[in-house]
């Protein structure tokens, strides 16, 4: 059985960064950050992370945003690939963790394929710190039993089991989702959710910049506009959403746009 050793002599490291708070940030990925020749970092590291690379390391930018990507995926493998065969000691740095939509299992199998020695560091994925942040539980006794994280990305329309979605009793976490939400609202409702159905958009989780707009299924596209949200938001769908002022504790409490009944 094989089991984690810092013996090993991992060329790579792939790194969660957790989604923006430097603190948050767990201390195996704060020393291979601090010992890297290397940081490869993505657009969702957040600049206070950015503040503690070392002075020693090149950090090197290779996020992508939407329709604008500052490497190719393929290529970014080859870098990787290529510093190490170099010698470097490489940090590959991802906002939230590298295997919950980050594409670090692409990158790990990349480099595997190419005989290079890796590891991956876990850390906080969006939708369990941004949702803490903003005192929205993840699940909570009564109202939600499970919790689904959905990738809001598509090249055209998302393409999943709306019906089993649109039941009640879970939470829906939509990463990346911002440009979707009258689709993700048609679909929802077309499926049986009711309009009424509480909704957080979370934009900037776990930063200092962080707005926390609670809404509604119907209304959740039209406040997103009049509240000028960017990405990175997360959409929180269901009753968790309305724990939300109460469980509050960091920072401003929630902006709440309307009554929810």
């Amino acid at each position: 059985m094989r089991t984690p050793s810092d013996s090993v002599p991992y060329q790579v490291s792939l790194i969660g960064a957790g989604p923006g708070d430097p603190e948050l940030l767990t201390l195996k990925a704060m020393d291979r950050i601090q010992h890297a020749d290397v940081i490869l970092y993505d657009n969702l590291v957040s600049e206070a992370i950015r503040a503690r690379f070392p002075d020693s390391a090149s950090a090197i930018y290779v996020g992508k945003k939407r329709h604008n990507h500052a490497l190719p995926q393929s290529r970014l493998n080859q870098r990787m690939v290529a510093l190490a065969r170099q010698g470097h000691r490489i940090v590959r740095l991802k906002g939230g963790d590298p295997f919950v939509f980050g594409r670090g299992s692409e990158e790990l199998l990349a480099l595997h394929q190419a005989g290079i020695v890796a590891e991956v560091i876990p850390g906080i994925t969006a939708a369990s710190g941004c949702g803490s942040y903003a005192g929205i539980p993840l699940t909570h006794r009564g109202l939600s039993q499970s919790c689904t994280l959905i990738t809001g990305q598509a090249n055209t329309q998302l393409q999943l089991d709306w019906a089993a979605l649109a039941k009640g009793n879970q939470t829906l976490v939509f990463y990346m989702g911002l440009n979707q939400l009258p689709h993700i609202r048609h679909q929802l409702s077309l499926h049986g959710m009711s309009d009424a159905t509480p909704v957080a958009l979370v934009e900037n989780g776990c930063r200092p910049e962080q707005r926390v707009v609670i809404t509604s299924l119907k209304q959740m596209a039209t406040d997103a506009l009049r509240h000028h949200l960017h990405s990175p938001t997360l959409i929180y769908v269901g009753e968790v959403v309305r724990l939300a002022d109460s469980l509050s504790w960091w920072q401003q409490p929630p902006q709440s746009q309307q009554a929810i009944a």
